[in-house]
């Protein structure tokens, strides 16, 4: 007979088999009945759903010589924000090809889920430790390029885009390199259940009807009923298939999960998806710019998203986001190439057109920065970000031209 134990959450540690929740399985991540403890971020989402578990002490392995508590267990100091060990020009030569792999890999991870195969997850987890290591050298070159958009990819590029923000993000939050690679891995996989919504309602270009409505929504069982099936996945991702579309008010779905039964990775991913899915357009609703999604994220704080979550990516996107498009007061018009950390309002800018917004002859770059000191005009500063495609600048044309980024 198993020697069956109850314990408190914080008493957990590395190699404990868990066996008994103390609340019903389907109204958690852990579907599997029954789990190991193999990472100390499994103990913080067993955390956000329990107070005890029952460990089943006859099947602990010996995964980890620390002897401490895991579920007080000190996590890798930050990562500083602003030490890149790459420039942005050498990032974004670097990233390039890199990203369009990951592109097409994301691409043909979906269509195999959409024709009934399995998820290869070793091409997932190599296509996220990817993006970790390139946002870790220098982020800015790979939001550039999420912002980047094929009209008809929309959700491939969604997903992978989904995944570069939550990597950025938690780089912002102080995550370790496990970590990024886990946040990543959520964003990534988060809608791979729309790819069993029938076509006609996942790419309808007007308002869903209430019988599709439901076929949509059941997107989030798809994803977690796919994830169960697929080898070698953490927890966090069936979590976050689940759950990325609950709200913290409990006006969600597909369970009405409230506060804090909705956990953190599925919190940041419910972020993340909102953000690039208002800044894109989508065959139901035209592209916003990246000011007016901060501002709706920053309204439904505490109501459709954490609302501490909410303020650090705010901060962490910036209110000029590499890529997007800018006005300044000089009547000039340009894209963002590179944030200033300590001077979020003055970052670099390619100007693309002039003051009357004709065409430049040829390329320029500024760093605004230089208007502090005097060096530049106070024209120079920013008056507006506007969607991609204002006075005829796009990301993807501009890209398309072979144009690169110089020092």
């Amino acid at each position: 007979m198993s020697n069956i134990q109850e314990i408190f959450v914080g008493e957990l540690r590395l190699g404990m088999y868990v066996s008994k929740l103390d609340r019903d399985w389907l109204d958690t991540p852990f579907l599997m009945q029954g789990f190991y403890i193999e990472d100390p971020a499994d103990v913080d989402i067993v955390a956000e759903y329990c107070q005890k578990v029952w460990i089943d002490v006859d099947r602990q392995k010996n995964l980890s010589s620390h002897s401490s508590n895991v579920g007080t267990a000190k996590s890798a100091p930050p990562l500083s924000n602003d030490a890149y060990t790459s420039s942005v020009e050498d990032e974004h030569k670097r990233v390039k090809t890199s990203f369009h792999r990951a592109r097409s890999l994301t691409r043909t991870l979906l269509d195999d889920i959409r024709l009934g195969g399995a998820l290869n997850t070793e091409a997932a987890k190599n296509t996220v430790d990817d993006c970790v290591k390139s946002v870790l050298r220098h982020p800015d070159a790979l939001l550039w390029m999420s912002k980047v958009r094929e009209s008809s990819e929309y959700t491939a590029e969604h997903s992978l885009n989904v995944c570069i923000l939550a990597i950025v993000f938690g780089r912002h939050l102080g995550m370790d390199e496990q970590e990024l690679q886990k946040v990543g891995l959520c964003g990534l996989l988060h809608d791979i259940g729309k790819m069993r919504v029938p076509a006609e309602v996942l790419e309808k270009p007007g308002p869903l009807t209430d019988k599709e409505m439901k076929i949509m929504k059941a997107h989030t069982v798809h994803g977690r009923n796919i994830l169960l099936s697929s080898a070698s996945l953490f927890n966090g991702c069936v979590d976050v298939a689940y759950s990325h579309h609950e709200r913290l008010d409990g006006l969600g779905y597909p369970r009405k999960l409230k506060s804090n039964s909705i956990s953190r990775y599925s919190r940041i991913i419910a972020i993340c998806d909102a953000y690039d899915a208002m800044t894109a357009d989508r065959c139901y609703s035209p592209a916003i710019s990246s000011t007016d999604a901060l501002k709706i994220i920053y309204k439904e704080k505490g109501t459709q998203f954490d609302e501490d979550m909410s303020i650090k990516f705010i901060k962490a996107i910036g209110i000029f986001p590499v890529g997007s498009v800018v006005e300044l007061n000089s009547g000039e018009a340009g894209l963002v190439i590179e944030a200033n950390m300590q001077r979020r309002h003055l970052p670099r800018v390619i100007l693309l057109t002039d003051e009357k917004k004709g065409p430049r002859e040829k390329q320029k770059i500024v760093n605004l920065s230089l208007v502090e000191s005097g060096e530049l005009p106070k024209e120079f500063l920013i008056k507006r970000v506007c969607p991609d495609g204002s006075f005829g600048i796009t990301l993807r044309e501009y890209e398309k031209q072979g144009l690169v980024l110089k020092r």
